[in-house]
C-alpha cells in the first residue's frame, strides 16, 4: 500500500487543506484536532481539548495559538482564522510543507524567512508541546505568540461575557491563567529565559466553524486573549512553547520532555503504520485505575457497544491483551445484576452485554480457556441470566429462545438514529444479529461451562441454542435465499441491510453453509462496495444515497444506506470460513479500497461511515474506533491465513460442505444477477 504523503503545491488551496484535519491524543482522554493549516473549521477543534474531572467529558481549553514573525518592524501573521465569511490572517499562504510523522509539522516560508512548527502531544500528561525553529533568516527576528482561551464543553461554544478572568499569574518561564472557577489552572511556558509575556486581554469575536453551520448548528465563536509571548529567535534556534494542565516537577525542563517526548515517537508512514497508531490513540487510562475506549474523534466519548466491537482489532491485533484486560475489566466492575453501566446496558442498547462474548473469544486467541474462564466466567453467565429475566418490558428472552427488544420512540439496536423524534429504523421486535449474538453468547458459555465442569449451567442452558436456532431459521430465512432484518407480531421485514452478516460471521452461527453462501451472495450484490458494507440496499425506496450538509438530512442516509466499515469484518471473516484461503486476494483488495482514506478527512485514521453512492465521500465522526478496528481484524485475518504470524485459523463449518461449484462461485465473487423484489416488506398471514 501507499505512504502517506501530501500535495506540497496544494497545501495553500484551501479546499484542499481545510478537508484534511489531525488528531494527537494524551492516552488520557485529552486530545488536539484541527485542519493541517491549523484553522478551526468545527467547534470541537482545539489545540488542548481535555477532561478537567472524573467524567469523559472533555473540554476545549486552548483553542489555538497565533504565530508572528516580526522583521524590521513589519509583521507577518502566520495564522488562519475564518471571521464570518472571511478569512483573517491568512497565514495559509505561507506555508510551504505538511509532513505528519513522527509528529504534525509545518512549515512556513515568508521572504528569506523559513519558519519550522512541530505540535507534539505528550504521552500521559495533559500537555502541549510546539517546537518553533527559525531554519533561514537573514535578518533580526522577533517570534510572537498569542494563546486564544475557550474554557467551554467542546459540544458548547464560548461567547463573549464579563465573568471570564481576563488575568495571567506570573510563573517560571510564563503565566498560568484560569478563565473560570471550576477549571483547571493551564500553565503556559516557553524555554526561553528572554521571553517576555505582554498582558493585553481582549475579546477576538465572531469565530466561524462552517462544518458546524453547514450542520444547521450556532457556528460563531468569542474568544479571550489574555496577552502574548515575545522573543527574538536566531538562525538555527529553536523555542519551545508548553501549555499543561500540570505545572512541571522541579527538575523537569521543557527541552527534555520534549526531546524524550518526540524520541519515543513511531513513524506513520503507511496504511498499516498508520491504522495501529490511530487505534492505539482510542484506549485512555482514566483516573481510578480506569481503562476504557474513546468511540470516536472528536466528538464521541465511551460508547459501550462500540467498545466491544473494536477491542478485537484495536487492542487484540496488535497484541496488547493486557489493554483488553483491563478495559473489560473496568467495565466488569461496573456491573449490577448482570448488566454493563451507562450506555452499555441492555436498557439502552438491547445487544450491547452480548458483544461481550465477541471480545472474549477473541481475548482466547491470546490467554487460555481456563483463565478467561475464570476471570470473567460468572460475568458471562450473570448477562444470559438477566437477559432471561429480561430488562423490563423493554428487553426480554421469550419462550422460543429469541431475545425481544421493543420499546416506544427508542431505537434499542445500533440502528439507533432519532430525527424529528421518530427512530429512523427502530427494528422493534426481535432483530437479526441481536439473535445471532445471543445464540453465540449462550453457545460459546455452555462451550467453557462443559470443559470446565460447571455442571449446574450446562444443565440449566443446554437445551438454549436449540430452541433459539429452530425458531430463528423459522422466523428469519426467507424463501429468496437471505434473512429478514427484524420480525415482530406484524410483520417479516425483509430489508437487505448489512446486519444479516453478523449472523454469518460469529464463531456460532445458526446457517448452514449452504445458507452462509446464500446471504454472501446477496450482500456482494446489494450491499458490500469498496468503503464497506451499505447500511440499505439501492433497490429499496427508503434508500438515501448521498449526505446534505445539514445533520436532519445526514441522519436519515446514516442508517439507510449509509456504507459502515465495522459489518466488513464480519463479511470477511464469512468468506474466509466459505472459501479459506482463495478469499486472499479478495481481503487484499478490501484493506486497499481505504488506501487513499488516510490522506483525507482525518490523517492516518478512517472515518465512521461513507455515503452510499460514488465518490463515498466520507462521513460521520473523523477517527472511529468500530473503523479502525474493523480493518485491523480483517489485516489480522489475512495474516493468519497467510501463515505470517502464526497457524492459519481452522474454519468452522456448520453443515458439510456443498457443492464445489458454488464453492467457486463464492471465490471468484461471482454472483448471478437476482431480480429485485416489488415489496420491501412482507405483512404475516
Amino acid at each position: 500500500m501507499s505512504a502517506l504523503t501530501f500535495d506540497k503545491s496544494e497545501l495553500g488551496n484551501l479546499e484542499y487543506s481545510l478537508q484534511r484535519e489531525m488528531l494527537a491524543t494524551d492516552r488520557k482522554g485529552g486530545y488536539m484536532s484541527t485542519t493541517i493549516v491549523c484553522c478551526n473549521t468545527r467547534k470541537y477543534h482545539g489545540l488542548m481539548v481535555a477532561p478537567i474531572d472524573q467524567t469523559d467529558e472533555a473540554y476545549v481549553l486552548l483553542s489555538s495559538l497565533d504565530e508572528t514573525i516580526i522583521q524590521h518592524d513589519q509583521s507577518f501573521n502566520l495564522a488562519l482564522h475564518r471571521f464570518k465569511g472571511v478569512y483573517e490572517p491568512r497565514g495559509h499562504k505561507y506555508i510551504t510543507d505538511f509532513e505528519y510523522t513522527p509528529t504534525p509539522t509545518i512549515t512556513y516560508r515568508v521572504g528569506g524567512v523559513i519558519l519550522r512548527k512541530e505540535l507534539l502531544w505528550i504521552h500521559k500528561r495533559t500537555q502541549l508541546m510546539i517546537r518553533y525553529t527559525l531554519v533561514d533568516a537573514h535578518s533580526d527576528t522577533t517570534l510572537r505568540l498569542r494563546p486564544f482561551f475557550a474554557f467551554r464543553n467542546k459540544h458548547s461554544l464560548s461567547k463573549a461575557n464579563v465573568e471570564a478572568n481576563g488575568r495571567s499569574y506570573p510563573i517560571a518561564g510564563g503565566v498560568k491563567c484560569k478563565l473560570y472557577e471550576g477549571y483547571p489552572w493551564l500553565y503556559l511556558q516557553t524555554n526561553k529565559a528572554d521571553a517576555e509575556f505582554v498582558a493585553a486581554p481582549d475579546w477576538y469575536y465572531g469565530f466561524e466553524y462552517p462544518e458546524e453551520i453547514k450542520r444547521g448548528y450556532d457556528g460563531y465563536e468569542d474568544l479571550l486573549t489574555t496577552g502574548y509571548f515575545e522573543m527574538p529567535i536566531k538562525k538555527g534556534e529553536s523555542v519551545i512553547f508548553s501549555a499543561a494542565t500540570d505545572e512541571m516537577a522541579t527538575g523537569e525542563t521543557i527541552s527534555q520532555i520534549y526531546e524524550a517526548s518526540i524520541a519515543r515517537r513511531t513513524h506513520k508512514i503507511d496504511f498499516l503504520s498508520c491504522l495501529h497508531h490511530s487505534a492505539r490513540q482510542f484506549v485512555v487510562r482514566r483516573p481510578g485505575g480506569r481503562t476504557e475506549m474513546i468511540a470516536g474523534y472528536p466528538w464521541y466519548g465511551t460508547v459501550g457497544r462500540d467498545t466491544l466491537i473494536s477491542l478485537p482489532g484495536i487492542v487484540l491485533e496488535q497484541n496488547y491483551k493486557e489493554d483488553c484486560l483491563d478495559v473489560l475489566d473496568t467495565m466488569v466492575a461496573q456491573m449490577k445484576d448482570g448488566d454493563f453501566a451507562g450506555n452499555a446496558s441492555a436498557w439502552v442498547a438491547a445487544d450491547a452485554p452480548l458483544w461481550f462474548f465477541w471480545s472474549l473469544q477473541n481475548l482466547e486467541k491470546h490467554i487460555s480457556a481456563k483463565k478467561l474462564w475464570e476471570r470473567y466466567g460468572e460475568a458471562m453467565k450473570s448477562i444470559l441470566e438477566a437477559y432471561r429475566r429480561g430488562f423490563g418490558e423493554k428487553v426480554k428472552l421469550h419462550d422460543n429462545g429469541l431475545v425481544w427488544a421493543a420499546a416506544e420512540g427508542e431505537c434499542l439496536t445500533w440502528m439507533n438514529t432519532i430525527v424529528d423524534g421518530k427512530p429512523v429504523a427502530q427494528r422493534a421486535g426481535y432483530a437479526v444479529e441481536i439473535q445471532a449474538l445471543w445464540y453465540n453468547a449462550v453457545s460459546y458459555t455452555l462451550a467453557l461451562a462443559r470443559k470446565y465442569k460447571d455442571k449446574a449451567f450446562v444443565e440449566a442452558w443446554a437445551a438454549e441454542p436449540a430452541k433459539t436456532k429452530e425458531s430463528f431459521i423459522s422466523k428469519f430465512w426467507l424463501d429468496e435465499g437471505y434473512l429478514a432484518d427484524y420480525v415482530n407480531d406484524y410483520e417479516t421485514n425483509d430489508y437487505r441491510r448489512s446486519n444479516m452478516l453478523v449472523a454469518c460471521g460469529l464463531d456460532y452461527t445458526m446457517l448452514s453453509e449452504e445458507q452462509m453462501m446464500d446471504v454472501l451472495s446477496v450482500v456482494r450484490q446489494h450491499l458490500i462496495t469498496p468503503r464497506g458494507v451499505r447500511s440499505l440496499s439501492p433497490r429499496n425506496p427508503h434508500y438515501e444515497p448521498s449526505y446534505a450538509e445539514d445533520q436532519r438530512s445526514q441522519d436519515l442516509a446514516s442508517r439507510n444506506g449509509s456504507i459502515w466499515v465495522w459489518p466488513l469484518m464480519f463479511y470477511a471473516k464469512s468468506c474466509f470460513a466459505i472459501a479459506g484461503e482463495g478469499f486472499l486476494p479478495n481481503a487484499e483488495e478490501l484493506l486497499a479500497g481505504f488506501d487513499s482514506e488516510i490522506q483525507t478527512s482525518c490523517i492516518g485514521s478512517i472515518s465512521e461511515c461513507f455515503e452510499g453512492d460514488p465518490p463515498f465521500r466520507a462521513r460521520g465522526c473523523l477517527s472511529q474506533a468500530t473503523s479502525v478496528g474493523a480493518l485491523l481484524y480483517i489485516h489480522s485475518l489475512v495474516q493468519q491465513w497467510r501463515g505470517k504470524t502464526g497457524k492459519a485459523a481452522p474454519a468452522k463449518k456448520a453443515a458439510p460442505k456443498k457443492s464445489a461449484a458454488k464453492k467457486a462461485t463464492v471465490e471468484a465473487e461471482v454472483v448471478a444477477e437476482a431480480q429485485p423484489k416489488k415489496k420491501c416488506v412482507r405483512k404475516k398471514k
